[in-house]
């Protein structure tokens, strides 16, 4: 009895019979895909017959369970095998074995032997793919039916790339061969990722443009009064625009060092326990001091702060409160707000007062944000700086 024939089989008949269309990435081609890198991994790390057929008939169960159970489906899938295997009386002892690698298969599962590192490896070589953007698109639409989750291009692509910085094939061949691939693919995403972030800066600056030619031409047709009012709208514009660069910018800061300190704390740390690799502390725990720095600070400058939200009628009087700021009034009942509104709109006066008012405290809110985004790069960089030479000196004392 060939049970790798009769298991092959069963699996390509249950996927291609059983298996919603909606699954377009973990489908029939993908179990393939697996059992053919299982072949390749199996014969380059030397795994004896019995363990080989062992991984391959894992490798053809592993992804069963999405026909019935999409939450589950590592233990679903184990569930197929094990009730399989039974009927064709196949060892105990192996089906236990087999259960296993199936069960080794989910993502957050570290191995703990060879042949759970060659099945790990195996699931995950689309990460080493030259096929791997179509792949993993096939993937981002399989979330969108199956989970109702849906990820704009950009924000795909940024989840990519955390999870590329957490994961590592164990095998010695697909870090040989597969791994500079990897790579490449991470490469791309990270310059895909900085032309859409341009692409959008080009358009907001584009839609700023229009916005102001518009505001100058209505501003010369109207009236001086109504070109105050025109001044006020571009100059709150200007301040929104610059205030959503800053926001910007910090998130730019932010997604970066978190990416170093992920890529720090996966790949370098764990080293440094081992004696020959003490020169690496030192440098590992200023880049990592660096990026903490700059997260702090980052967030620091994007903190909102908001005051009491309350007023009183006398300070309504005496026209010193802000009414076009929320934290003024977000705590008043409605009807003490509306007086206060049709009080600041009968007094011309008032009413611009505080539009001016309001300018001001944006720009100092500005003025904060700015001095606050100016120290983070500039912490970004000299830590930068600093790790490199860290790192040159590290390696230049171990050399000598």
């Amino acid at each position: 009895m060939d049970i790798l024939k009769i298991s092959e089989d069963y699996a390509k008949n249950l996927l291609k019979d059983k298996l919603s269309s909606v699954y377009t990435y973990h489908n029939l081609d993908h179990t393939i895909q697996v059992v053919e890198k299982i072949k390749i991994l199996a014969k380059e790390e030397n795994i004896n017959p019995e363990d080989t057929e062992n991984l391959l008939l894992a490798g053809w169960f592993h992804d069963l369970g999405y026909v019935d159970n999409v939450d589950n489906h590592e233990e679903e899938s184990r569930k197929i095998a094990t009730d399989f295997l039974k009927q064709h009386q196949f060892p105990e002892e192996r089906i236990a074995k087999i259960g296993a690698l199936i069960l080794a298969t989910d993502k957050f599962y570290k191995p703990t032997n060879q042949l759970e590192e060659v099945i790990k490896d195996a699931d995950l070589y689309h990460l080493a793919s030259d096929d791997y953007f179509r792949i993993c698109e096939n993937l981002r639409q399989e979330i969108k039916e199956v989970h109702h989750q849906k990820f704009s291009k950009q924000q795909w692509s940024e989840i990519n790339i955390v999870f590329f910085s957490k994961h590592q094939f164990y095998t010695k061949y697909a870090k040989e061969n597969w791994q500079p691939i990897k790579e490449k693919n991470v490469d791309r995403i990270l310059s895909d990722i900085k032309n859409m972030k341009e692409e959008k800066k080009k358009k907001n600056a584009e839609d700023s443009d229009k916005a102001l030619l518009n505001k100058k031409k209505l501003e010369k047709m109207d009236s001086p009064e109504r070109g105050i009012e025109t001044m006020f709208r571009v100059t709150l514009n200007n301040h929104t625009q610059l205030s959503q660069i800053a926001d910007s910018k910090a998130n730019i800061l932010l997604s970066v060092n978190a990416v170093i300190i992920s890529v720090a704390l996966s790949t370098l740390i764990p080293k440094l326990d081992a004696p020959s690799n003490s020169h690496l502390i030192i440098p590992t725990f200023i880049m990592i001091m660096s990026s903490v720095a700059c997260i702090i600070l980052a967030i620091m400058s994007t903190r909102p702060k908001v005051s009491s939200g309350t007023f009183t009628r006398k300070e309504i009087e005496e026209k010193k409160v802000n009414l076009l700021f929320f934290g003024n009034f977000y705590k008043m009942p409605m009807e003490e707000y509306l007086w206060a509104m049709k009080e600041m709109m009968s007094d011309r006066q008032y009413l611009y007062d505080t539009m001016i008012k309001d300018l001001y405290y944006l720009g100092i809110v500005l003025n904060r944000k700015y001095k606050l985004l100016r120290l983070t790069y500039t912490v970004f960089t000299i830590g930068i700086l600093a790790s490199v030479v860290a790192f040159m000196v590290a390696f230049r004392n171990v050399t000598m």
